[in-house]
């Protein structure tokens, strides 16, 4: 079992910036990727970015944050950030942090909510 807590989320404005932090606790060792998704309120969820633990931690955006988001890791930590700046008000959404043992995410994060104001 894996274990993910989300913190960093809140209120800003736009053209701000937020960083937000996703520990992982548990079976860390099996982790092969950690990701970024978010669901806006009557919205399905959507990937955001995602970050693999080995293989030089390659990553991959989706094309609405690219350029403006920045995925990273401390595997030490068991950690990944998602630094997020030019924020945009169609960002807000509440972000959860994701795991993937195999070729698909099956762990999940609560939730830290971020909000754009315009």
């Amino acid at each position: 079992q894996v274990q993910l807590l989300e913190s960093g989320g809140g209120l800003v404005q736009a053209g701000g910036s937020l960083r937000l932090s996703c520990a992982a606790s548990g079976r860390t060792f099996s982790l092969r990727a950690m990701g970024w998704f978010r669901q806006a309120p009557g919205k399905e969820r959507e990937f955001v970015a995602t970050i693999s633990r080995w293989s030089g931690g390659s990553t991959d955006y989706a094309d609405s944050v690219k350029g403006r988001f920045t995925i990273s890791r401390d595997n030490a930590k068991n950690t990944v950030y998602l630094q997020m700046n030019s924020l945009k008000p169609e960002d807000t959404a509440v972000y959860y942090c994701a795991a993937a043992v195999s070729r698909e995410y099956s762990y999940w994060g609560q939730g830290t909510q971020v909000t754009v104001s315009s």
